[in-house]
């Protein structure tokens, strides 16, 4: 067999059993990192779609430094208001349970007791 063929046939073959192992230790620790918790969320709906932004109180947030937060949210009030403005005043509120959202990230004022997500794009 060519020299050149036998190297080609290595380098596959330790691919194929690295590779599997690999991304295997690589996806565990991400798919067992625990997602932020809240008991209650406000969101702002507009004429033109919902808020990037979620307040949200009684949280839960994971130590880890995650790009992307999971928040589970029992009790999610959505303000829908008439128009992109407030001076439009409130249309109606909407209260949903048990919801799950994605956002980019967080800041917090422990004065108030309040997180702000931001960067949560619309489900």
């Amino acid at each position: 067999m060519n020299l050149t063929v036998k190297h080609l046939l290595g380098v596959a073959a330790a691919i194929a059993m690295g590779a599997p192992a690999l991304l295997g230790t690589a996806a565990s620790p991400a798919v067992a990192a625990p997602g932020a918790h809240c008991e209650r969320a406000e969101q702002d709906m507009w004429e033109s779609g919902p808020s990037r932004s979620v307040t949200a109180r009684d949280c839960s947030i994971p130590s880890y430094g995650k790009r992307w937060y999971t928040v589970e949210i029992d009790t999610l009030v959505q303000t829908h208001y008439k128009g992109d403005t407030l001076d439009g005043g409130v249309d109606r509120t909407r209260t949903l349970h048990d919801q799950t959202i994605r956002c980019l990230g967080y800041t917090s004022d422990a004065d108030k007791g309040t997180v702000d997500w931001f960067g949560c794009p619309p489900v």
